[in-house]
This record gives structure tokens, sequence and C-alpha cells, in this order.
């Protein structure tokens, strides 16, 4: 499950997921998707936002690409409360079902 820090809104696991499924993305290509009911340049505000937070990398004319750290936040194995560290939970190891940190199969 993912564990989405306070900072992020609802747009931002949708971007991810753009951007998971394609080789970069845009302001503009994630306007015309028609997946998002906001404006290209609130757009543009969260694709800064999630590069501020190590989810994409933007390689320059408004163009980025989602990065490990993106990756592996929307696969579940990663928090991105600001509070918390970053650490992998493995529930599939421990008899009691709560993951233990540093235990990654």
């Amino acid at each position: 499950m993912r564990r989405s820090g306070a900072w992020m809104t609802i747009w931002d696991d949708r971007i991810l997921e753009v951007a998971r499924d394609r080789d970069s993305v845009s302001p503009k290509e994630l306007e015309e998707t028609g997946y998002f009911r906001i404006s290209r340049q609130q757009i543009s505000r969260r694709l800064s936002k999630l590069k501020d937070h190590g989810l994409l990398q933007h390689l320059g004319n408004g163009v980025y690409i989602i990065t490990e750290r993106g990756e592996r936040y929307l696969a579940g194995e990663i928090s991105t409360y600001e509070d918390e560290p970053d650490e992998i939970r493995d529930t599939s190891e421990s008899p009691n079902g709560v993951g233990e940190p540093g235990n990654a199969g």
C-alpha cells in the first residue's frame, strides 16, 4: 500500500503513474491526456514538487522522467511522509505481518 506524504495531492499519484508508463512527461502532454482536472500551471507546480522530493527528474525544457525512488513509491516500497525515513516494508517475512526495517528479503 502506498503511504503518501501530507505534501502530496491525488494528482501526484496520477502524474507518477503516467510518467512510469511513458518515456517522459511534460505539463502540456499531461494536460492533453485528459486525466487531470487542473491547469497546466498547476501540473507544472506538481511536477516541480515531485522533483523536489526525488520522485521525478527534470531533464530540462519542462520534460521529466520518473526516478527509481518514484518507481519504489508507486510499488508501495517506500513512504513519502516527510518525517519518516525511506524504508522497504516487507510484511512477508514477519510472523505478525508487520515488516521490520532492514528486513528486505
